[in-house]
């Protein structure tokens, strides 16, 4: 999933780009040398943006943990995306708006099994705003938690960015801080929680991707939830 560039580890999806820089800002230099600087400069920005840091998941049973780096956007409530099939029930949305330089490597959430992925082309309107949720294009992913309980998590394109990368198929069993993808360049991931979990950040919180405890699922949310669900039968 990982090279190693310039004692830095850069996810594999960079390698290509960063070369295609560094091309350019060599002919650049051979144009106009004020010129080769601007490129360079950029290809190291390029090099930094595809950086690929190793994590620490913490050991905290029923934790779920940020799939992103970046700041936390105000938090609603929200139904899941239409297509994963998960009805309209609204659940608790935490987003996580990833500016140019953030890393880019999402992580799985939490651990359990992948039961839906569905893509969705759409518009690319800047990724801090609240219809980025609904209009963007984007990757939905639907996973059942070793509690039973399901979430959903969203890989969201931004302004600039056209590329969203995920290797997560139906099926698939996962563990928390596992790579999963990587959006580029600058874009938000959306997590719907269970319905009756609450967040344990605020907006504006500053996330690490596979460290930051974004929520909780213990005994009491699943008794809830299961309570809950008999009161509506």
């Amino acid at each position: 999933m990982k090279k190693v560039f310039m004692r830095f580890s850069i996810h594999r999806e960079g390698v290509p780009i960063i070369a295609g820089f560094i091309v350019v800002a060599a002919a650049l230099w051979f144009v106009w040398s004020p010129l080769g600087w601007v490129g360079a400069a950029l290809s190291l920005w390029c090099v930094w943006f595809f950086r690929d840091p190793e994590r620490d998941p913490p050991q905290i049973s029923g934790a779920i943990l940020s799939p992103a780096d970046g700041r936390a956007l105000a938090l609603v409530e929200a139904a899941p995306p239409e297509e994963l099939g998960m009805g309209p029930a609204l659940c608790p949305r935490i987003s996580i708006f990833m500016n140019v330089f953030d890393v880019h490597v999402n992580r799985i959430p939490a651990d359990g099994v992948i039961l839906e992925t569905h893509y969705r082309p759409g518009r690319f309107f800047n990724a801090s705003f609240d219809k980025a949720s609904e209009h963007n294009e984007r990757l939905s992913v639907r996973m059942k938690l070793e509690s039973g309980e399901e979430l959903a998590f969203v890989q969201i394109a931004g302004l600039i960015a056209r590329r969203i990368r995920s290797n997560l198929s139906p099926g698939d069993s996962v563990r928390a801080g596992d790579r999963f993808g990587l959006i580029r360049f600058g874009s938000r991931l959306d997590v719907y929680l269970p319905p009756g979990v609450e967040a344990r950040i605020t907006e504006g919180t500053a996330m690490a991707a596979g460290e930051t405890v974004i929520a909780v699922i213990d005994d009491q949310n699943v008794t809830a939830q299961a309570g809950g669900s008999a009161r509506q039968g």
